[in-house]
Parts: structure tokens; sequence; C-alpha cells
């Protein structure tokens, strides 16, 4: 079966339902083929252990390592992708973070655009998730041209006094920037939101927001159950043909435009698995570059622990530091950001170290909970590949000396701040941390995949619009940047098409 559409997206996370939001007041017939299905509201979506210890939301898939090592990967395939699951943080990327920038072990290169160029785009999806912050508490946020739509999520009492003890330690707390409806998220149960489902919309995530925005058109149908197994191109380079398996049923759609979103590892498997006799070594893949470049950041939960001072908090998750962020690091370089995670429960605890329950439970009453991120720079051979149909992600981790500098220095920080016992845990490849980079943008073909509108160099008809086109993963969390950009193309894409 063929049917036929103005554009099919792939994808409904971050990039793919914001960027259908943009396009959708265009009239023009949008179909979003999404590989999963909406969340359920269960009893797991609150559950600790269903979902740190027994991982009920993971994939059943299976990916190879570096070392052809099979592993589970931590990515969701749900109606919102990822951002059903995501801490509901939305930072701007540093004005710095747009230059070149001198890392420890490696330069991260500059952007093919300006930080002023992605400003009122930025300031766009700001409004459209109803981000709640406070940008003058952060001496490193770059410039804004308006003001978060709401105030700053207020810190619990527990939090409340670690802003003081942190204000004491010499460093400068601000509150994080946030896309969350706490009364909402809380009426269905008091537990935090870092890591957990999304499941009645209090989340300001891809679903509730942008796809529920796009949806009010008539123009898009979105299809979930989706397994895209293919491109296929025409003659003319253009891609004339999108092929899935829904239920079972091979099926086909015929579209004027296609927008990959379907996440940094999928997105280059899919153009690489499209690979055929005009295009070899895969779609887009003229320069080469699809697959390469992958980046996550480099972190590390650190649990900031007295055995006097009692956590009550929830949530937790409010307040970040940025003072090491540009400088601080050996010979003053840059190391990164510091925040808090949802609260640690003694079940999620148990479940990550082996400890029995007793002693985790007395230990997560007594920590605070942080987040320590450093960049990841862009490296050729840190790539995406695909083999007899199987997904490999050889992720070479770069600047870790960075990131170690930068966990020292945050422990420097809480033990000045009365906490004497601060333990720490990197992540590892099973836990996705912001995988991003592999199909770059740029201006030279030969050097990037995408143009500065994410339009594929090779295809004058598909465009990727996730976090792919990112030619840096800077140091803090990327979701608003995704979505700026998305709105960024979105007009790019309506406005060339009134020109026409």
């Amino acid at each position: 079966m063929t049917q036929s559409a103005d554009i099919v997206i792939i994808g409904s996370g971050m990039g793919g339902a914001t960027i259908a939001s943009a396009l959708a007041p265009s009239g023009r017939r949008i179909v979003i083929l999404e590989r999963g299905e909406a969340l359920a509201d269960t009893p797991a979506a609150r559950d600790d252990i269903a979902i740190f210890r027994d991982g009920v939301f993971r994939p059943e898939e299976t990916w190879l390592d570096g070392n052809n090592r099979p592993f589970n990967p931590g990515n969701y395939y749900v109606v919102g992708g990822n951002s059903k699951f995501y801490g509901a943080v939305l930072l701007r990327y540093r004005a710095e973070d747009f230059q070149e920038m001198q890392h420890l072990e490696g330069v991260s290169p500059a952007w093919p655009m300006s930080y002023e160029d992605l400003e009122p785009w930025y300031q766009k999806a700001e409004e459209l998730f109803e981000v709640s912050g406070d940008a003058s508490q952060d001496p490193s946020e770059p410039q804004h041209s308006g003001s978060y739509p709401h105030a700053p999520i207020a810190d619990e009492a527990s939090i409340s006094d670690v802003r003081r003890y942190l204000k004491r330690a010499g460093v400068t707390p601000s509150s994080l920037p946030l896309g969350i409806d706490v009364d909402a998220w809380s009426n269905r149960a008091a537990t935090p939101w870092d890591a957990y489902p999304d499941t009645t919309g209090a989340k300001h995530d891809a679903q509730t927001i942008s796809l529920t925005k796009a949806m009010q058109s008539a123009n898009v149908t979105l299809e979930t159950g989706c397994l895209v197994q293919g491109l296929e191109t025409g003659q003319d380079g253009r891609i004339s043909k999108v092929i899935f398996v829904q239920g079972g049923v091979a099926k086909s759609v015929a579209p004027q435009q296609v927008i990959l979103a379907a996440g940094a590892v999928n997105t280059a498997a899919l153009l690489l698995k499209s690979a055929n006799e005009n295009h070899p070594t895969g779609l887009a893949n003229r320069s080469d570059m699809v697959g390469r470049n992958f980046m996550n950041h480099n972190c590390t939960a650190v649990m900031a622990i007295h055995p006097f001072r009692r956590n009550t908090s929830i949530y937790q998750k409010t307040l970040q530091f940025n003072d090491f962020y540009l400088s601080g690091g050996p010979q003053d370089a840059p190391l990164g950001n510091v925040q808090l995670l949802g609260k640690i429960s003694g079940n999620i605890l148990a479940a990550q170290s082996g400890l029995p329950l007793w002693m985790a439970n007395q230990i997560a009453r007594h920590s605070v909970d942080w987040y320590v991120m450093s960049e990841d720079l862009p490296q050729f051979d840190s790539r995406v590949t695909v083999t007899k149909g199987q997904i490999k992600l050889d992720w070479k981790r770069t600047n870790w000396r960075t990131h170690e500098a930068l966990v020292k220095r945050a422990k420097t920080v809480f033990r000045k701040a009365g906490y004497p016992l601060v333990l720490s845990r990197a992540f590892d490849r099973r836990t996705p941390s912001h995988q991003c980079g592999t199909a770059r943008f740029g201006v030279d073909p030969m050097q990037s995949v995408l143009d500065l509108h994410c339009r594929a160099h090779d295809h004058p008809n598909l465009y990727v619009m996730d976090a792919s086109f990112l030619p840096t993963s800077a140091a803090v969390n990327p979701a608003l940047t995704i979505a700026a950009q998305a709105l960024r193309v979105g007009d790019h894409i309506n406005q060339e098409r009134k020109a026409a």
C-alpha cells in the first residue's frame, strides 16, 4: 500500500514534534510516523523499582559497542520520544558554545552560525514550552531578548538550605529553567520527574506541547507503531518513498518532503541502511560524515551526604551552578555544568549499587544528588555504523580529563558546603546522555551532512531535525536548542514555500 503526503516526519520527539507544530499552519498534509505508542498511565509510571531496577520502559533492543559486545541502549520508543522521560531542563547553550573553545583534550569547533542567529528562536521555544526560570540569577546566561514566561519553580525547603550552603561555599547557585507543571505532576503521585515517564501531560515535553499543538490542525496525522525500514530516492536525488512496517504490514508513503527526526543514532542508521546504487555508502553521505562525530555528554552522579541533614525534598531538581562552565579547570580551561538530579530514593540506590535496602534508605534520606556534566568533543571515528542490519555504536569518549576536573571541583564545593561524605559514579553507554552529532550541519558539503537549515546537501527534499545536526555537544541539556532550531527550520520551510 502506498499513500502520499506533502511532508513525512519520522519521529515525534523534541525535533520532530516541534517542527510539526511550526509546519502545521501551512495547511500541507503532514504525516508523522512514530515507532512507538503513546505511554499508558500505569502504576509503573511512578514506581521507582519498575523504572530503575526492572527497566520496564527500556526497549527490547540490542546494539553493539566498539568491541562488538552487545548492550541494551536506554533510548525510548514512545510518542514524544526521550522527552517523555527527560528532566524538563530547558537551558540555552551559552553564547561561548557557538564559538571555538579550547578544552584540556582538544577543541570544540565553532558553529556555522552565531548565538545571535538562534537567540530569537530560543525565545520562541521558551514561550512555546512555557519555561519557568530567571535568567538574571546565572552570570553565564547569555543575552535574552525577552523574559521567561513563568517565575522559577520554587525550591523545596531542604533545597533552599542547599542554596544557602552553596553560596557560603563560594559558588553562584541559580534556578534551573524548567518545563513542568509541578502541581499537576504532584497530583498524580509524590515522586521526582527526572527519568520518570510523563503519562499525564504535566511535563512540558514534545508530546504535551509541540505534538498537541500540531494535532490541532486537521492536516496533521500521527501514525504510531511505524518502524521505518528505509528511504528510496529517484534519479534526481529526491526522496521518493518512505518504507515502513505497521502492525506487521509493509507500507510506504510518497512524500514531497521528508523530515528525519529519529534521534542521533537511529537517524544515522536509517540513512546508512538506505544505501542504493546511486548512493552506495548511504543517503546524504557524500562527505562520509553520516554517523561520525557521535557525542554523548560525560556525566557523573554525585551524592553529597551529611549524617545530620535530612533531605525531605520530593523532586529536588531546581538548582544548578555554572561557576566552572567557562573556566576553572587546569590552565583555567572550561569544565561544565552542575545541576541537581531528581531525588535518588533508597530503592534506586539499592538497585544501582547493590547496597542492602536499609543502608540505601539511610544514605538516600541524607543525600543531595547532583548531575555533573562536561562536553564530549566531536571525533571523526566516534561513530554509528550498521552491520547486517544491527546498529553498532563505537563511542570514543573524549575530554575525560575535563570531566574528572569538574567532578573534583564539584566535590570540593560540596565539602565546603558542609557535606563530609561525597560519593560519585560515572554514567556509561547504557544511559543516553544527550546523544548528538551524527549528521552535523555546516557550509561545506564535504565536511557536513546538512546545510544551515538542516537540509541534506545531497537530497533537496530531505531534512534532519533532531540532535544529529549539532556540531558540538556543549555541556548543558540540548532539548531547548533542538526545539529552537526546529522552529527556525520550520519557519524557513514555510517561507521558502511561500516564495516559490
